[in-house]
C-alpha cells in the first residue's frame, strides 16, 4: 500500500493542541480520525545550521508530511536511528516508503515514540 500526502488543511489541524515534544504519543489523525498519527524528528549532522527534520504520518490511512525547521535551542531528544552506520541510514532514507514503513515498525515494536527534554 502506498503513502499519500496530507492536505494543507490537515497539516494545519495538526499544529493545534499540544506539541509532539510535550506529549510524544499517538494523536487523532485529521484525515481518517483514527488515533494512529505518529511523529519522528531528527537533527541532520550535515546541515549548515541547526535544523530539525520532522516526519508525521498516520499508520491507518498512510498519509504523511515531512518538514524542516530551525532546531529549537536546548531541545534534546532520543533518536533510535542515530546509532545506525551512515551508509545504512542513507540506504534506509533513500526510499520514503521504506523509511516510513521502518518508522512504523519501530513504533509498533515500542522503540518510538522519542523522548524530549529542554
Amino acid at each position: 500500500m502506498s503513502w499519500d500526502s496530507f492536505s494543507g488543511d490537515q497539516v494545519a489541524a495538526m499544529t493545534q493542541g499540544e506539541s509532539f515534544f510535550a506529549s510524544p504519543g499517538e494523536r487523532e489523525c485529521p484525515a481518517c480520525g483514527e488515533k494512529t498519527l505518529r511523529a519522528y524528528v531528527n537533527a541532520p549532522e550535515n546541515a549548515r545550521r541547526p535544523t530539525l527534520v520532522s516526519y508525521v504520518w498516520c499508520s491507518s490511512c498512510r498519509k504523511f508530511v515531512g518538514t524542516r525547521a530551525k532546531h529549537p535551542e536546548g531541545l534534546v531528544f532520543s533518536d533510535p536511528l542515530a546509532a545506525l552506520p551512515a551508509g545504512e541510514r542513507r540506504e534506509l532514507e533513500r526510499s520514503l516508503v521504506g523509511f516510513l514503513d521502518h518508522l512504523d515498525t519501530l513504533w509498533d515494536d515500542g522503540v518510538l515514540p522519542q523522548t524530549f527534554a529542554a
